[in-house]
């Protein structure tokens, strides 16, 4: 049962909540608040607290800076690393104008824009199960973090090797308690490394999920002296972090993508899902790999995908479909990594399946394969290409998909686009480490 405003009083009342975070993402994918005190509930769920949009990246302009927080009443959670006494709690929110329109630059009415596209089509939901890996390292006497871990596991390997284990297990029970239902919890295989996996829900919700993950993973650590971070390839020569996306459509109950009847009992659906990620997959890539460093993680040798295409059982595919069939047949992007906003980022990968479908695409062949021992001209047999190699070609490759520009919406698209580029051309005249390195002794 969906809370109302008076359950929302009446728990504050009763879970002795003082202050109330009201929560929204910016188009960046970095989680803004706004704190109230409880005695401010009633104003909030009646949709009356404002902020000011001009001081967030990409949201306004100072002379229409005026915007409202609408909380989704079922996000109400108290969080349980806070104090007992004083408790806090948060509320997602959609951010709408003064007029009481959605705003158009709100990552999360971008989601529900291509959700009702999906209904319009006669799906009921849109299932997506994210898989967020992260890095926890040691700080230094100053709090700031380090790059190192003290922690010599490998991939599934328990204590007393792997020395994020009582951070992890603290997260998960944190999660627990916050309603979340974790399904895996481990050690991933580089030093430091680690995944945890909570169960499939309808596409917003795993959005919202995602923002809270990040938050709780990024707070117990540091209040356990580490820092986490999300940064796609922190170091060089290791495997980086990924946000595996498994999607799945349902229509009256039942998952689309299954067909036992069907070749490797996947519907023609799940075929052309399959084949309108592909095609657009690089017009999309600067939202599922949005940062610089995104593209040091996409490169052969360490599981990530660069290559354009698709199997049931073969990991150096960038799709892939797990074993399960039936209610959990689902279709696996393993390009997407956890510095993405997963608004953007479930938005983009939704409108392009459905565009596979609404135009009945069929994928290429099946490769199975390692794609990562094909030489080029392999690869070109098989008509294989790649993703982008930066973030200035994921750029271009954006600014020339039509579909993934409208589902993200003019405002959105725009101030989106203009962030990257500022941020490609600091990193592009900025002097680094390995070139000083490399250059300043030998020249």
């Amino acid at each position: 049962m969906p809370h109302t405003k008076e359950d929302i009083i009446r728990m504050v009342r009763e879970d002795d909540v003082k202050f109330i975070r009201l929560q929204f993402t910016d188009i960046f994918g970095q989680l803004k608040n706004v704190a109230i005190t409880a005695s401010q509930i009633e104003k909030a769920v009646n949709n009356q607290c404002m902020f000011d949009g001009s001081s967030i990246e990409g949201f306004v302009r100072i002379d229409e800076s005026d915007q409202y927080l609408f909380p989704d009443l079922k996000s109400y959670r108290v969080f349980p690393w806070q104090p007992h006494h004083g408790k806090v709690a948060r509320l997602i929110c959609d951010v709408h104008n003064t007029d009481g329109s959605p705003f158009m630059g709100d990552p999360r009415y971008v989601l529900k824009r291509a959700l009702q596209k999906a209904k319009d089509m006669g799906f009921d939901s849109f299932n997506v199960g994210p898989e967020a890996e992260f890095f926890l390292f040691r700080t230094d006497e100053e709090g700031k973090p380090t790059t190192r871990t003290n922690d010599e596991a490998g991939y599934f390997d328990l204590g007393p090797l792997d020395h994020g284990e009582s951070t992890r297990r603290e997260i998960c029970l944190a999660l627990e308690a916050m309603k979340f239902e974790i399904e895996a919890s481990h050690h991933e295989c580089a030093q430091g490394q680690h995944e945890i996996d909570f169960k499939y829900e309808e596409a917003l919700h795993a959005a919202d999920n995602i923002m809270t993950f990040k938050l709780a993973v990024k707070t117990l650590a540091q209040k356990n002296g580490l820092h986490a971070t999300f940064m796609p390839k922190p170091i060089y020569g290791v495997a980086g972090s990924g946000m595996h996306t498994n999607m799945s459509l349902f229509r009256n109950g039942k998952n689309v993508f299954d067909d036992p009847n069907g070749a490797r009992g996947l519907s023609k659906e799940a075929y052309s899902f399959i084949a309108g990620i592909l095609a657009h997959v690089r017009g999309m890539a600067a939202v599922t790999n949005p940062l610089v460093n995104s593209y040091k993680r996409l490169v052969p040798g360490y599981e990530a995908p660069c290559y354009l295409a698709w199997s049931a059982s073969n990991r150096s595919a960038l799709i892939r479909i797990p074993a399960s069939r039936g209610q959990s047949t689902r279709v696996e992007l393993r390009s997407p990594d956890p510095s993405c906003n997963p608004y953007l980022a479930f938005a983009v990968c939704l409108a392009a399946g459905l565009d596979g479908i609404e135009r009945g695409l069929t994928p290429p062949d099946e490769i199975t394969e390692n794609i990562y021992a094909m030489d080029n001209a392999t690869r070109k047999a098989h008509g294989i290409k790649n993703l982008p190699g930066s973030l200035e070609e994921a750029i271009h490759e954006l600014e020339n998909d039509q579909l993934i520009l409208d589902t993200l919406g003019e405002h959105v698209a725009t101030n989106f686009l203009e962030g990257k580029k500022k941020e490609w051309e600091e990193f592009r005249t900025r002097v680094s480490s390995w070139e000083r390195e490399k250059y300043i002794i030998n020249y």
